[in-house]
């Protein structure tokens, strides 16, 4: 696990000074006492699960084989190699959420330091602007024979992650896991990391579409 988490934090390394120039003040803790989600937070991170998946899939769709595996130079990921990456990255972050978070102990007095700290990852982590080196865990190898497998594979984690952000009564924002760049998130704050991690790599299969050496079919 931390090998998992030390794989996590170098994936998005770049984005360290940014994410803490943009950082919450922590505010008082909340009164309320709420014990799961509510019914905005289940559906904001629904809706944003489910928005990114699409448009990770209509990325994808129709891509030839000649498309998938273009490369715009050799230091650079080709839309099979970038896909791959989201997929690993999705079942890992699943993994840390499931396997980590959720049984950790419940720590409600830590409420106010992620509060609004969702804004930074919907804004910050999609912005390619600023670059960043994935760690060899999560480089793509060829893990999936075909786009096919890659595909179905990715396509059931996030079922699982939606179905459980639709169904659970347990407290996601009172269970946390620090971050080497956005330091606390709660469990909530870390699915919808995986879905604005999926929004940033989808930009960058757009970008490789857009290269002018991108064959036409």
């Amino acid at each position: 696990m931390k090998t998992l988490l030390f794989a996590l934090s170098l994936a998005v390394a770049g984005f360290s000074s940014a994410l803490g120039q943009a950082s919450p003040a922590p505010s008082s803790p909340s009164t309320t006492t709420a014990t799961t989600l509510t019914p905005a937070e289940r559906k904001q991170a629904i809706d944003y699960l489910k928005q990114t998946e699409k448009d990770f899939l209509a990325s994808i769709d129709g891509v030839s084989d000649a498309q998938w595996r273009f490369k715009a130079a050799p230091d650079r990921w080709s839309i099979a190699e970038t896909a791959e990456h989201i997929a690993v990255a999705e079942q890992t972050i699943w993994e840390l959420v499931t396997g980590k978070i959720m049984k950790s102990p419940a720590a409600p007095e830590k409420k106010a330091e992620v509060k609004g700290k969702e804004e930074i990852i919907f804004t910050k982590i999609p912005d390619r602007s600023r670059k960043a080196q994935a760690p060899e865990q999560l480089k793509p190898t060829g893990r999936w024979a075909t786009r096919a497998a890659l595909t179905k594979e990715f396509e059931s984690i996030r079922e699982k992650e939606i179905a459980y952000v639709t169904e659970t009564k347990e407290d996601l924002r009172s269970h946390f896991e620090d971050h080497p760049a956005v330091k606390t998130m709660d469990a909530w704050q870390w699915l919808l990391f995986n879905g604005a991690h999926c929004k940033r790599h989808t930009a960058q299969i757009l970008e490789v579409k857009a290269d002018p050496k991108y064959p036409k079919s």
